[in-house]
């Protein structure tokens, strides 16, 4: 079946460490090899800035990002296509799978929204505002102070609004969420799992679902055995928890995986590489019907993704 993830920090590892091999390396989640084989017809692969980078060079590593995500996936493989929205990934085909920009946290940007457009030009299509702590957006889920969306983040939303450009709350604090679901005009969690099930800083709780629904926005389920269970040790059963509470709030139609395949240490039992999401299929084909699955897989993301301006 069709797979669309929407969160996996495979160009962060290419980054800091150049000599790994996208093909086949061991030491990644998500390869070209296990991509291929495994049914994925889109990737959101994120720029994440980690914190030990200098502030002064952000930008810079964010910019060897989009390098290596153009040479190493694009220009290496004539099947990858570069996807921006809905009709170049109806577009693909049989043998085609495609391969979307995003943007983990808006720390890279500074305060500087030419940055920020010269990233979305490069063809960034998903912006998450923050990663866990302040930067000059927003507070994120496990900053103490809780603050909402500052001048300069409203300014940042209204350009991702003008160029229909998704806003990803997950890593928001709840304040920062708030202010999103008041402005944001295609807004999305790319990998959040669900408070109620699980209490965490970076899960959603049952009021912030139904509102990101109500908004029309996606969510997706993701694979770290923390936000599923507080456990080190999680099941794909634990995954179908979350996914089953989602669509008890209504989201049937909305709700999809952002793995988080390579930003994570520990992995779920079954599912510890892109290779392995056959067997959620095989867990979700025996809950669900096999349109349901599909919508799950793929339909639901594919379905929300904006053409671009």
């Amino acid at each position: 079946m069709r797979i669309f993830d929407l969160h996996c920090d495979t160009l962060m590892q290419l980054l800091l460490n150049q000599e790994t091999s996208f093909e086949n390396s061991p030491n990644l989640h998500n390869t070209y090899e296990q991509l291929q084989e495994n049914g994925m017809k889109a990737q959101a692969f994120a720029l994440y800035i980690p914190d030990d980078v200098h502030p002064d060079v952000r930008f810079e590593a964010a910019l060897q990002m989009v390098d290596i995500f153009y040479e190493k996936i694009l220009a290496a493989h004539s099947n990858v296509k570069l996807i921006k929205g809905k009709q170049e990934l109806q577009n693909l085909t049989s043998h085609q799978w495609g391969a979307l920009l995003t943007l983990e946290g808006c720390e890279a940007i500074g305060q500087d929204l030419t940055k920020l457009r010269t990233l979305l030009r490069l063809g960034v299509r998903s912006v998450g505002l923050t990663w866990n702590h302040a930067n000059a957006v927003a507070d994120g889920a496990k900053e103490p102070r809780g603050a909402g969306l500052s001048t300069f983040g409203y300014q940042v939303v209204n350009v991702l609004n003008e160029t229909k450009t998704w806003c990803d709350v997950s890593h928001l604090c709840e304040r920062a969420f708030w202010d999103c679901m008041e402005v944001a005009q295609f807004p999305i969690a790319s990998h959040s799992n669900c408070a109620a099930i699980r209490p965490h800083a970076r899960n959603l709780s049952d009021k912030q679902i139904t509102a990101l629904l109500k908004r029309q926005g996606v969510m997706g389920i993701t694979f770290v055995p923390d936000f599923l269970t507080g456990e080190p040790v999680a099941t794909v059963d634990d995954i179908l928890r979350h996914v089953e509470h989602v669509c008890a709030l209504g989201g049937e139609h909305q709700v999809g995986f952002g793995s988080d395949f390579d930003g994570i240490t520990e992995t779920v039992k079954g599912l510890s590489k892109a290779g392995e999401y056959p067997n959620l299929i095989d867990a979700l084909l025996q809950r669900y019907s096999a349109d349901q699955v599909d919508g799950f897989l793929y339909r639901n993301f594919a379905n929300a993704l904006p053409d671009p301006v």
